[in-house]
């Protein structure tokens, strides 16, 4: 392994990127993963808004989201609600949030902080791009080994309080993340039983009254 790059996403990676995707959602229903001509839309749509981590030219993660208007009053809410409507994106050019889509890594380059960093390049991009925060539907998936015994929410509350451990919801925590409840039949996936919980980072940076917010670039 090489030393890792990062950088914005490009139309030319999308097969690369769909195996990436794939590969690290084995137990998903396809229909609810990305596709390459899904990938190549949103880098042409939202290209700084996806981060694309090389090793050398060749990918190897990413960390993916689209601007939208979230309605905290509604929150349940399918990945394929905002994803993939009509064939589109669901992309809002000047929407208020950056929802979180997709971080997706090869199993050969896990624990190498990559998560982390990817996580931390999609707050700078809010900071950027002055956005209220970012939200997304975390996956739990150490749900599945609980499920008989208590509740999904249940189930987060622990996690949230440290209790429980969860390899996805408790490093989103650590990033500075807050759990604010859950999602139902978010994505089709036994080994998460359709859970994923709502998180969301909201940037202490959002100036309401500012057009434009300039942060310092991400890579």
């Amino acid at each position: 392994m090489g030393e890792l790059t990062y950088t914005d996403i490009r139309a030319e990676w999308a097969e690369a990127l769909q195996h990436i995707e794939h590969t690290s959602f084995p137990t998903a229903d396809t229909e609810d993963l990305y596709w390459a001509d899904e990938l190549r839309a949103l880098a042409e749509e939202f290209p700084e808004g996806g981060v694309v981590v090389l090793d050398g030219d060749t990918p190897v993660a990413m960390g993916l989201g689209i601007r939208i208007d979230f309605d905290f009053s509604h929150t349940q809410h399918s990945i394929r609600d905002l994803v993939g409507v009509d064939g589109g994106t669901g992309h809002v050019p000047d929407g208020g949030w950056y929802y979180g889509t997709s971080i997706a890594v090869l199993p050969d380059y896990r624990r190498r902080g990559i998560g982390k960093r990817l996580y931390d390049m999609r707050k700078q991009i809010c900071r950027n791009l002055n956005l209220a925060g970012i939200v997304a539907g975390g996956v739990i998936p150490g749900y599945a080994d609980h499920k008989d015994e208590m509740s999904a929410a249940d189930y987060v509350a622990k996690v949230s309080a440290g209790e429980l451990y969860d390899a996805t919801l408790t490093m989103q925590i650590a990033n500075g993340f807050d759990a604010r409840g859950v999602i139902a039949d978010y994505i089709t996936d036994p080994a998460v039983d359709n859970w994923a919980s709502l998180i969301v980072w909201d940037n202490p940076d959002y100036n309401l009254g500012t057009a434009a917010y300039r942060g310092t670039p991400i890579a």
